[in-house]
């Protein structure tokens, strides 16, 4: 049987861990920019330590291949994502499983200091996403769309959404210098219709580095072999031991063959489009992004220039 008092001890005596010590828990040093190399700046907001790498870790991999500087950056420390196990030691271990996937994709970590289920679009939380933006100096920024089914993720969204002028104003949060020039703001995919459907502008083939992908994922064991705050024991008993991790690997490759596959399929007109009609038709797996209206809007050769993986990959 689960101890809920225990667990309630467990949360209460890491919340107040993390309150006195001020964490910022991050992965390589993820809260310093980039160097001025010439490469784009990338980065991927998600709302717990997980939505990031599974919404854009493919991308993301491409883009670190052709050195490009990418942050996977969790805008909540994620302690009562689990069913088992909550506050400061399951934000720890969060935070070590999104470092692990960062490791193996060659991008950068980073995990706030906000408590998981109550992430609000205050003003203190605009400054912080507008810091992050700022500090990487970012060129593409991607989150959620600001209508989804839990509320961290909304509010993922309309916080990036709020910083997405703040950005390149230079009073607001004077301490970091502002951006000069927009970022260019965009949605991972979602499957929801209201108030309208996701509509991508852009559909990535990610055949080449699915592979890398699955392996990097595997490092979440808190979340795709435990079922996150959404497991139980049954889930649990359902997934190949610990002991087996070839056994795991491939119940997890099978799983996002079908997630990823599906992604692919549903836009596969976008796919043809940037692809060209012969490969396009060939992609396996794919994730898309959609333009957000704020921030910088680029022209078609700009975009692909962005996500330079198409007709236009060097």
């Amino acid at each position: 049987m689960i101890n809920r008092f225990a667990i309630a001890r467990a949360w209460l005596a890491g919340a107040l861990l993390l309150n006195l010590m001020s964490l910022n828990l991050t992965a390589d040093a993820g809260d310093l920019p980039p160097k001025d190399d010439g490469k784009l700046r990338i980065v991927v907001f998600g709302a717990h330590p997980d939505d990031a790498e599974f919404k854009a870790g493919g991308t993301a991999a491409k883009w670190a291949k052709l050195g490009h500087h990418v942050k996977l950056c969790s805008v909540t420390n994620g302690d009562i994502g689990h069913w088992q196990l909550a506050g400061g030691p399951l934000a720890q271990r969060r935070a070590a499983e999104s470092a692990a996937v960062a490791k193996k994709l060659g991008v950068t970590s980073q995990v706030l200091d906000l408590h998981d289920g109550e992430l609000l679009p205050t003003l203190e939380n605009r400054r912080l996403i507008t810091k992050v933006i700022r500090e990487w100096k970012a060129d593409v920024v991607i989150a959620h769309r600001p209508w989804d089914y839990h509320p961290d993720h909304r509010y993922v969204g309309v916080l990036v959404q709020d910083a997405a002028f703040m950005v390149t104003v230079p009073f607001f949060c004077p301490d970091i210098p502002a951006l000069t020039k927009n970022p260019v703001f965009l949605y991972s995919s979602d499957g929801f219709q209201k108030p309208y459907p996701f509509k991508p502008d852009v559909v990535i083939s990610i055949d080449d580095v699915f592979d890398l992908k699955v392996d990097a994922v595997h490092e979440l064991e808190s979340q795709v072999y435990e079922g996150g705050a959404s497991g139980n024991e049954e889930f649990v008993r359902s997934v190949p031991p610990a002991s087996d991790v070839a056994g795991r690997k491939a119940w997890l490759k099978q799983r996002w063959q079908e997630r990823q596959s599906r992604e692919a399929d549903r836009f596969r007109s976008d796919l043809i489009s940037f692809y060209g009609e012969e490969k396009g038709k060939a992609v396996k797996y794919a994730e898309a992004f959609e333009l957000c209206e704020y921030g910088r809007r680029p022209n078609p050769t700009e975009l692909k220039q962005l996500f330079p993986f198409g007709p236009l990959e060097k």
